[in-house]
């Protein structure tokens, strides 16, 4: 027991605390952190996150929280699910709070033992005496002297150490003590502040006492986490395909514990998805990891709202800052996204720890499928294109024209419930892989085909040949040019030991004529049919040619298509006809 008064202490200590803590910061116990009751996660790395839990109160009858999310402006919706407290207002600001951690340092010791008896040792000298505190200048000391505008600033701790003793207060070096022997009990947590972002919900009660806990919630969408969906087709060999969906999803935002999890194929239009909320107390998102977009009815519903809040003026979006770093929520998958309907898959009880990754099953079922065989056979550029080529480009390139490749495909018919979605597929007959294509969007009804490999068991021979130039055919601003007229020949041959079921495509740069053996031949929009061009558009090499005004007058892009079935051994002939004007 000290020798001194208990009522001298304690007004000592408290006088001392004052000086050391000035006004009282928040205590991190009341702080908390809100569940996530559910998120949808879009393939591009946004999320609509919905939390929602019973958190305790302050006081004052309010909810903090240190987690401030980082939305997208227009996006960010609190709410009160407590019908006893209405939602008056949420903030976002710096505020000091008390962080409760392990005493590492025997200054730390001290300070968490004030009020203590203890044994004081200096050098070699020890006596008994209680710590009283650290003299320090406080926040409100600080700030009463600092220019306006300086930045926040946290009580600066001295060095000197009051001790009570039997002869006194001591004034002592806190570095000449070298050791402290504690009389009883002592604790090794030490309380102290800092600054922090904190989010207060202010909630009304009605002017009735508030409880000490509230069901309170809040629904943004923010950039952070990502799903990547991939399929794995089983082959039976009799046509039917066991198709299984499974989703890679990347967390880089808030901790996941049994959530419900929608992950969306397709995506929204977020029209400020560039700027952050100012709520988030940020300008830019932070930068995240490498890897780094029923009872669902609540989540649906909130969605709908907060897309409405994507609707407003361009001239009020504020891009990111210059240089800010994009999270990267892994590799993007060509063509999915946007061009796809929305449909949702739901995952309940998923717990993913932020910056965790999580392989998902999702879905499975059997689809039809039958093997086919294509061959497209690309037009050629102008000869002065030609011309601007080197002499290995332009071998490359007429070797490409001149022995196209007849491709295996699996044509699979989506007669199921759920759309297929753009993603990797891993296609196997037993327990041997026989590719990894790319599945793309299809809708229910509808049918995909994944590419295999060359089928080098079909051989095909192309063949071009003039049969008839006209001088002066066509005439155009006084200008005259040449008709050319060329007869083509493909043969096919078949060296495998199966019939086979092939489509044949053969585009032309002019004009077609005739096909024998039941051919289509015709004219495809030169402007608006890129989609139905070899590889879904033009060739690389189309814009690099200057046209001239007259070609698109006289010529354009010419479709021939066959479908036949060709037998183990024996060989297919396809003739047709086709002209180009030229000068």
């Amino acid at each position: 027991m000290s020798r001194w008064s208990f009522p001298l202490f304690a007004l000592l200590l408290l006088g001392l605390n004052a000086m050391v803590h000035g006004e009282p910061a928040a205590p991190l116990s009341s702080l908390a952190k809100m569940p996530v009751k559910e998120i949808t996660v879009f393939k591009d790395g946004h999320a609509y996150v919905v939390h929602q839990g019973m958190m305790p109160t302050d006081a004052s009858g309010n909810v903090l929280m240190d987690y401030l999310p980082t939305p997208i402006l227009g996006t960010f919706w609190p709410y009160s699910a407590d019908k006893n407290a209405t939602l008056h207002s949420v903030t976002t600001a710096r505020r000091r709070v008390k962080v409760e951690r392990t005493a590492m340092t025997l200054r730390d010791l001290i300070e968490a033992n004030l009020g203590v008896d203890a044994v004081i040792t200096e050098d070699k000298t020890s006596y008994p005496a209680t710590p009283i505190g650290f003299l320090s200048r406080s926040t409100e000391e600080q700030e009463a002297t600092m220019p306006p505008g300086s930045a926040e600033v946290l009580p600066v701790k001295g060095n000197i150490l009051l001790l009570k003793t039997v002869d006194g207060t001591r004034a002592v070096p806190v570095e000449r003590i070298t050791d402290v022997k504690f009389i009883g009990k002592y604790q090794t947590r030490i309380s102290e502040e800092e600054y922090r972002n904190l989010l207060t919900m202010k909630l009304d009660w009605g002017g009735k006492a508030p409880e000490k806990t509230v069901e309170v919630g809040m629904a943004y969408v923010q950039k952070g986490v990502r799903w990547i969906p991939n399929y794995r087709i089983e082959l039976d060999g009799n046509g039917k395909a066991t198709v299984k969906l499974q989703a890679t999803l990347l967390n880089e935002m808030t901790d996941l514990e049994n959530a419900t999890v929608h992950l969306v194929v397709g995506v929204p239009s977020f029209q400020f998805k560039g700027t952050t909320d100012p709520i988030a107390l940020s300008q830019v998102i932070a930068q995240l990891s490498q890897y780094f977009q029923t009872d669902a009815a609540s989540t649906q519903y909130a969605l709908s709202n907060s897309m409405m809040t994507q609707v407003a003026r361009s001239n009020e979006v504020r891009q990111v800052a210059p240089g800010a770093g994009e999270p990267n929520l892994g590799p993007d998958i060509d063509g999915g996204g946007k061009s796809e309907d929305l449909y949702v898959y739901t995952v309940k009880n998923v717990t993913l720890k932020k910056g965790q990754r999580m392989v998902l099953p999702v879905s499975e079922y059997k689809l039809d499928y039958k093997d086919i065989y294509t061959l497209d056979v690309p037009f050629a550029p102008p000869p002065e294109l030609r011309q601007q080529h080197n002499d290995a480009q332009i071998a490359e390139l007429l070797k490409l024209l001149h022995a196209p490749k007849v491709m295996h495909k699996l044509r699979l018919s989506n007669s199921g419930t759920q759309p297929l979605t753009t993603a990797p597929a891993l296609v196997l007959k037993g327990n041997q892989v026989l590719a990894q294509s790319m599945m793309t969007y299809t809708a229910r009804g509808g049918s995909v085909d994944l590419t295999l490999t060359t089928a080098v068991d079909v051989k095909v021979k192309k063949t071009d040949k003039e049969t008839k130039r006209t001088p002066n055919a066509a005439n155009l601003d006084n200008s005259f040019f040449f008709r050319i007229d060329i007869g083509s020949e493909l043969q096919l041959t078949n060296y495998g030991t199966q019939a086979i079921e092939i489509e044949i495509t053969r585009y032309v740069l002019g004009n077609v004529g005739e096909a024998n053996q039941e051919g289509k031949a015709e004219m495809v929009n030169l402007l608006e049919e890129d989609d139905q061009m070899p590889a879904s558009g033009r060739p690389p090499w189309w814009g690099y040619y200057s046209w001239p005004n007259w070609w698109g007058h006289f010529n354009g892009i010419g479709r021939i298509s066959w479908k036949k079935k060709l037998e183990p051994g024996k060989s297919i002939d396809l003739a047709y006809s086709w002209h180009y004007f030229w000068r």
